[in-house]
This record gives C-alpha cells, sequence and structure tokens, in this order.
C-alpha cells in the first residue's frame, strides 16, 4: 500500500514497551553481577542458557530457529512471498566481561518484540522476517570482534572462526561444541534482503542534544593490533638500573606513543590501549615481557592508516634495546549504510514525532559486515552519560520503546515496497 506521493504508508503495528523491556530484565539476569549488569562471554555457559532463552521465546512465537555452523541463531517468521529473501533485524546477546543490559542485547529482543506484535494482529509481511542472533560480536573472549557476523559475510573462513582461541588456549570450535550450539546450517551462502540494527548510541551525543533516536549513516575505520615488548627478566634488588631492559616502561612509553597518536588526529582519531598483561608478574622480577593490544579510529580509513604510521613511526623511536612486535590483528574499514533503508529510519521518527539526527557510529556492530553482501542500517538510542562496555550502562524504558517502534516501521516500510 501506497501514499498517493508514492511513498509506502505505514502500517499501525504498535509494539508493546511492557513487554519488551520485561525480556530485558529478564534476560538481564543470565550472568548478572551484582552491580546491575552482565557477565556473559561468547559460547559460556551462561551464553547458553540465553540462546536457549532465546530459542524457546522465537518458537513460541512461532518462528523456526536455526543455528549455523558456527553458532548464529536465525529466528524465521515466514511472509506472503517464500521466495523473496528475509528482512532481518538484530545484534549479539553476548556482553563484555563487564557489559551492561542493553548493548546488542536491544537489537535483539527488539527483533523478537517486533515479531510478536505483528502477531498480536496477525499481519503478515510480504517478505519473510529473520531476527539474528549474532556469535561473538564483543570479541572480549575470543578475537576478532564481529567473526561470526564477517564469517557469513565471507570475511573470515569458518576454520579461522573455529581455530581462534582464548587466554586459556580454549579454542572456538570446543567452547561451541561444550554448549552444544554448534548447528547443521551450511555457514553463509543465501541472500538477506535487508539487515536492521537497533542498538544503543555507546556514546553522549543523543543524550546531549536532546534526541531520542540516531539515524546511523555509517561506521567509522577500526584498526587492531597486539603489541609484544621483550626485554630481559631480572632481579629487582641486584640489577642496576643502567642495566635493565625493562619491558614494562617501554610498555608505559607505548601506552604514551597510543595517546600522542589519537590527540595528533583529534578530535576524531581515538586510540586505546584495553590488555596489559606483564610477565613473569612478580614483585620482586624486573618484567621480561609486556603483552598490550591497541585500538585506533576514525571515520576516514586514510586517517586511521596514517595512524597506524604514525605510531610505528613512534614505537621505533622509544625501543632502545627493548624489542617491539607490532602485529596488526583486525581493520575494519569505514561502512556508509543503505541510502534507502536511512531514509525509512528518518521518515519512522519523524512521523513517529520523535527528535533525531543522522549520526556516524564510533563503535563496531555486526552490521558493519552485513553491508557488505546486502542492504542495512542501523537506529541508535540514547544511552545514560554515553557509557557502555561497562555495568552502570542503562537506556529508558522510554528510549527502548522509541527505537523499536521505529525499527519495527522502517522494516514495514521497506516490506511495503516489496511483491507480496
Amino acid at each position: 500500500m501506497t501514499r498517493p506521493d508514492g511513498v509506502p504508508a505505514l502500517t499501525n503495528v504498535t509494539i508493546d514497551g511492557e513487554r519488551l523491556w520485561g525480556t530485558l530484565m529478564e534476560t538481564a539476569k543470565i550472568g548478572g553481577t551484582a552491580k546491575g549488569g552482565i557477565r556473559r562471554l561468547t559460547m559460556s555457559e551462561e551464553d547458553k542458557r540465553v540462546r536457549d532463552w532465546f530459542k524457546a521465546a522465537c518458537e513460541a512465537a512461532g518462528c523456526t530457529v536455526t543455528v549455523d555452523t558456527i553458532g548464529n541463531m536465525f529466528a524465521r517468521r515466514e511472509g506472503k512471498n517464500p521466495d523473496l529473501p528475509p528482512i532481518c533485524m538484530g545484534s549479539h546477546l553476548d556482553t563484555q566481561p563487564t557489559g551492561g543490559k542493553f548493548d546488542g542485547i536491544l537489537g535483539v529482543l527488539a527483533g523478537l518484540e517486533a515479531i510478536r506484535s505483528l502477531d498480536a494482529i496477525g499481519y503478515q509481511t510480504n517478505a519473510p522476517i529473520e531476527v539474528i542472533n549474532w556469535t561473538n560480536e564483543e570479541g572480549a573472549r575470543f578475537t576478532p570482534a564481529m567473526m561470526a557476523s564477517g564469517a557469513f559475510a565471507g570475511v573470515f573462513t569458518e576454520e579461522y572462526i573455529l581455530s581462534r582461541t582464548d587466554r586459556e588456549g580454549t579454542t572456538f570450535a570446543d567452547a561451541m561444541d561444550a554448549i552444544g550450539y554448534r548447528g547443521d546450517t551450511p555457514l553463509g551462502g543465501r541472500k538477506l534482503g535487508a539487515m536492521f540494527e537497533l542498538h544503543i548510541e555507546q556514546g553522549p551525543i543523543l543524550e546531549a542534544e536532546d534526541r531520542m533516536i540516531g539515524v546511523v549513516t555509517g561506521v567509522q575505520s577500526i584498526r587492531w593490533f597486539e603489541l609484544t615488548i621483550t626485554g630481559a627478566a631480572a632481579h629487582a634488588g641486584a640489577t642496576p638500573m643502567p642495566a635493565r631492559r625493562d619491558a614494562l616502561v617501554g610498555a608505559a612509553r607505548a601506552i604514551e606513543a597510543v595517546e600522542a597518536v589519537a590527540l595528533a588526529h583529534a578530535p576524531d582519531g581515538v586510540g586505546t590501549v584495553g590488555i596489559l598483561e606483564c610477565r613473569p608478574g612478580s614483585t620482586n622480577v624486573v618484567p621480561g615481557e609486556v603483552f598490550l593490544t591497541i585500538d585506533l579510529r576514525h571515520p576516514l580509513d586514510e586517517v586511521v592508516a596514517r595512524m597506524e604510521e604514525d605510531l610505528r613511526a613512534r614505537l621505533a623511536e622509544i625501543q632502545g634495546r627493548l624489542e617491539f612486535g607490532l602485529e596488526r590483528i583486525w581493520v575494519s574499514p569505514a561502512v556508509h549504510f543503505d541510502p534507502v533503508l536511512i531514509g525509512h529510519v528518518r521518515e519512522a521518527a519523524e512521523r513517529l514525532g520523535f527528535r533525531h539526527r543522522d549520526i556516524a557510529s564510533g563503535a563496531g556492530h555486526d552490521a558493519v559486515y552485513t553491508a557488505r553482501i546486502c542492504p542495512t542500517t542501523m537506529v541508535f538510542v540514547p544511552c545514560k552519560e554515553g557509557i557502555s562496555h561497562n555495568e552502570a550502562e542503562e537506556s529508558t524504558f522510554e528510549q527502548c520503546a522509541a527505537g523499536t517502534q521505529v525499527l519495527l516501521n522502517a522494516v514495514l516500510a521497506y516490506d511495503a515496497t516489496l511483491e507480496g
């Protein structure tokens, strides 16, 4: 159905905000922490429990749930035309070690709520609808981040994913088998019609501007590195200062170099050292080896490339008698989302009367990889003080409901342009 001006008319399907909020709070208990956050690392026992919950909830809503060979979950609601590729919603259910209740989770449960709302009035879309739970978006246990959506899009091989190990040496394959979520659906190899991902902003802009909806136009460029600094372990009391090759001192200088690179490319450039491991880790031993991770980001690919060049040059200047081994382990180029889907999100926000703005994502998302294989866009809602990857992460009932309603309206507007 279209309006006289040719713009698809929106079907009047209203989501149930109370039901959505209830699912958010119910699943937050799975891996819940004392500080109100969630610890639900991918392929952990907590991940199994939330996956079991999601599968049961989707099947109760009439969906068929399949799992592929690296654990991605697809809950399918059939449409009028089974030959059309599915319109997809979703995100991820895994969290950081001290994560919050909304990062990724909102996107998956909003998709479930959309299906429940369609069921409530018996509305059948033209295309099938699928809600996806992508595996290991966070990259907190297995690196790189977003690796399962990346594998679905053909960026990583299945063999590469299965062989990844966590810090304890457990392979991804073994962890997946341990919780029983190695599915039998082949990885990738099928078409998605479109992908819509709802997410908290994970930044302060929407809240600061008192806007309910972020119309996401793309995602900035990201590069990850691992740096191993090798010196010489020695006795802390018997080794004179001039004779030391202290790897931790080198690491301190390297961390300062990361900050200097980011500041040199401010305000949009950012740099982070997120993991620091000191060996052998004894009070009276001069550290002989340090391992650390580096995350560089900027909206432009060419600037991130210059940031890497700058970092390598600075590290070469400071290494002295230490050995610096810098390895680039992941590159995620800048992404520009589909203008048609962006338009549907923007129009949905306008029709619903929500203050909104166009915004680029500073964080990576599974939508980065689906954008390579199908039309993709995202919807942002605010989070308190921009805090995320933190147990204090918070988004309100109203914000979650607003984002879910915009998501559903945008999906239905796109679906109305397809042949039933």
